[in-house]
């Protein structure tokens, strides 16, 4: 009997070597770079790293990243001047990229259609309008000497807070135990492709059931109201923009109309705000702008905001 269990032990510790080589030979797994906290509360990567991050169970897509020494995903070094002109791009992982290699990114694009123009990305996933705000404040130094500044914004998802603070959920991704298990590369294979989803909706219903009190019923939880987060959401924008200042001179929102509540379009044009639509762009394209497996932007529908940033703005 112990001999059984030692060959079971043995051909199960062979297997899981056998799969990790597996997936790192054909790289199944993405590379998730080092995250920290800077001097001046701006969560960003930890500086100079490379990697490759994929998309989808059998690596539909994957993209090389490549991290500056200012702790974002870019070609390039941000190092603005008085004497060229510099286009910043601020935004979530729509910007930041890691669906297309770092050396075809949109600012690679703005500037390979564009003359005498340096494009800085800021770009960081998860990242909303407070996130933006107060890192342009933050860096205030550099931005000062930036020409003109870009800020992606998708008015349902990144209005949500009217004030900044570091979102200790997406620090605590930093911890020990994290950076010990992301070594595994098996282990983020298993978890990207949903295989660990059931067991942890178990253990969650389990922990949901011993502190609930009250059982809400099936009737009760379709009569819920949806409720319209609007004028919420336009007041969190109004509180960000009074508490950090917007130079509206040089700054534009790149948007989708489509997605876009009127009454907070016809907010931004009625105070001035310089927006860049993309609707009308994508909605004329004559293939599909997002990936099939992800909701990100494609190489096509990147080619077409390039395109349309690069005509919105003056230099």
């Amino acid at each position: 009997m112990i001999k059984l269990f030692l060959k079971i032990t043995s051909y199960l510790i062979l297997l899981l070597l056998a799969l990790e080589g597996l997936v790192r030979f054909f790289h199944l797994a993405k590379d998730t770079p080092q995250r920290f906290i800077d001097h001046a509360k701006v969560e960003k990567w930890v500086p100079n790293q490379t990697g490759i991050s994929v998309t989808g169970i059998r690596r539909q897509n994957s993209a090389k990243y490549r991290i500056n020494t200012n702790g974002f995903n870019s070609y390039r070094e941000f190092d603005p001047s008085k004497e060229t002109f510099e286009l910043a791009l601020v935004g979530d992982s729509f910007i930041q990229g890691f669906h297309q290699d770092y050396d075809n990114s949109i600012g690679k694009k703005i500037e390979n259609v564009t003359s005498d123009i340096n494009v800085f990305e800021y770009g960081y996933a998860g990242y909303d309008f407070a996130d933006q705000i107060h890192l342009i404040h933050a860096y205030k130094n550099d931005f000062d000497l930036i020409d003109a500044i870009v800020i992606y914004i998708d008015f349902n998802t990144d209005l949500k807070r009217g004030t900044y603070q570091v979102i200790e959920d997406r620090v605590a991704l930093q911890s020990p135990l994290n950076n010990i298990l992301k070594k595994c590369k098996l282990l983020v294979y298993i978890k990207s492709i949903g295989l660990l989803d059931p067991p942890k909706k178990i253990v969650a219903n389990v922990i949901n059931c011993l502190k609930s009190t009250t059982k809400v019923s099936v009737k009760d939880q379709q009569t819920k109201k949806v409720v319209d987060y609007s004028e919420v959401y336009m007041e969190n924008f109004k509180k960000l923009i009074h508490q950090y200042g917007f130079e509206k001179q040089k700054s534009w929102l790149l948007l989708n109309s489509n997605t876009t509540p009127k009454v907070f379009l016809d907010y931004l044009h009625s105070h001035h705000f310089k927006v860049i639509d993309f609707y009308q762009e994508f909605k004329n394209a004559t293939k599909p702008t997002f990936l099939i497996y992800d909701q990100h932007w494609n190489n096509y529908g990147r080619s077409l905001i390039a395109k349309q940033i690069s005509e919105s703005i003056d230099h």
